[in-house]
């Protein structure tokens, strides 16, 4: 599935710029600062897989895209609380994950569809 896909890269993405800021500012804890980054390649290579076994049309890509879907949607309700919330940032999470939701659901059923009852 192509959002999975993207989820990924956007992820990477946000990993490299992670590496350029470690790298560039002086950080509180340097060892902090690079399990973070090393998580954050760990969680792309796992969202990465799961849109090839989406692709592929795996259950366990479908089932680790719909768990990663519901993260990203925690992270949006939590865009909203504290002292930085902002209603903009949670829209802008939680909207792709809805969407990746339901159609990664939708796929699950087109996979295995529901036998006629008589």
């Amino acid at each position: 599935m192509g959002l999975v896909a993207l989820e990924a890269l956007a992820l990477a993405i946000v990993t490299g710029w992670q590496v350029v800021w470690a790298a560039s500012t002086p950080v509180a804890s340097m060892p902090t600062a690079v399990a973070l980054i090393v998580l954050s390649a760990l969680g792309a290579f796992a969202i990465a897989a799961f849109a090839v076994g989406v692709w592929r049309g795996r259950s366990w890509g479908r089932s680790g895209g719909i768990v990663v879907q519901v993260l990203i949607f925690a992270i949006a309700v939590g865009s909203v609380t504290g002292a930085y919330a902002h209603w903009g940032i949670a829209a802008l999470f939680a909207a792709p994950a809805i969407v990746g939701f339901l159609a990664l659901l939708g796929s699950a059923r087109e996979a295995h569809p529901s036998s006629p009852s008589d």
